[in-house]
């Protein structure tokens, strides 16, 4: 992280205002002072974690992803309840992303469904949209189906099964 003397002053009078307002942190804070304060450029990487950066087009593929998924959960809705039966209702949940290997995709799907009040009807449960799993390139395959599909609000079994395998 490259910043400027002003910016470094700044940023380590936070950290100094920090832990005077939040004594339980206030180790946590002093150290981070002293590492902005001395520019050491090691443990300044430190701080890249607590600032995250997901591009437009990355922000837009995670909203399709969720759309792919409501309009699969609203196909699914539609469908006979005999054809309902062939498919498997559990893999229509969102499950989110890896939060060790996909942590900034995580943040976002939880900003959308937190913040901006975005697909209420998505399960959050216990996993808070951790999949514990990579997800990024299953979604991709998953996607690329899903925009193949003539009417894709209006799946048809097949179609569900063939996003839901890709």
């Amino acid at each position: 992280m490259e910043m400027t003397n002003a910016q470094r002053l700044i940023l380590s009078n936070q950290y100094f205002l920090m832990s005077q307002l939040d004594p339980t942190h206030a180790a946590k804070y002093r150290r981070l002072q002293t590492i902005v304060e001395r520019g050491y450029g090691l443990q300044m990487r430190e701080l890249d974690k607590d600032f995250g950066e997901l591009s437009e087009q990355d922000c837009r593929q995670v909203i399709d992803f969720m759309e792919m998924y409501h309009a699969m959960q609203e196909s699914y809705k539609m469908l006979a309840g005999e054809n309902q039966g062939q498919v498997d209702e559990r893999r229509l949940q969102f499950l989110g992303f890896d939060a060790a290997t996909e942590a900034q995709l995580v943040h976002y799907v939880r900003f959308l469904t937190e913040e901006e009040g975005l697909y209420p009807q998505f399960d959050k449960a216990l996993h808070m949209f951790n999949s514990q799993v990579p997800m990024l390139a299953k979604y991709q395959r998953m996607l690329q189906t899903w925009r193949n599909c003539p009417r894709q609000y209006h799946l048809s079994v097949t179609e569900i099964q063939q996003i839901q395998n890709a």
